[in-house]
């Protein structure tokens, strides 16, 4: 899309949090993002100088640009972590690995304990999150700690 195409939808363009997917020719999604105003992100690829190569390259393949509104900037990037997962885009590099946001567990067994994990499995538990800070879900689970008698070892007590 070069930017006298990207003038003429720029207006449409919604001024809410929300995530943006770029699609090339083939409709193949090439790229997710997330903003707090998505039509100053999405504007931004179109009005400056290129600061690498990829950027380049994502901007001249871009044929078509979707938007999904959300509430709040914290919606956004859980929506965009989700789908980057799921699609696995060319140009999303950074999200694409298996690293996952935290989770704060807490274990469905006799001797109930909590726990922090990024992973998330069907196990009875109670999961809180996900977390876009890990420190964030250390000082929450300091605070549970503190006011709530739960074991932290792994020990198998039954």
């Amino acid at each position: 899309m070069i930017q006298t195409e990207f003038q003429q939808i720029a207006h449409k363009i919604p001024t809410e949090p929300g995530i943006y997917k770029y699609y090339d020719a083939r409709d193949e999604l090439l790229y997710v993002g997330k903003a707090k105003n998505l039509r100053k992100r999405v504007s931004s690829y179109f009005t400056k100088t290129f600061t690498t190569y990829k950027t380049h390259e994502l901007v001249q393949r871009i044929k078509r640009v979707e938007f999904t509104i959300v509430n709040s900037e914290q919606d956004a990037f859980l929506l965009e972590n989700s789908l980057i997962k799921q699609y696995q885009p060319k140009f999303n590099i950074d999200l694409k690995d298996d690293k996952s946001y935290p989770y704060m567990v807490f274990k469905n067994e006799p001797f109930p304990r909590i726990f922090l994990t990024r992973r998330k499995i069907n196990d009875g538990s109670e999961y809180l999150g996900p977390f876009t800070s890990v420190g964030k879900v250390r000082e929450l689970m300091d605070f549970v700690k503190s006011n709530i008698q739960l074991r932290t070892c792994k020990l198998n007590l039954t």
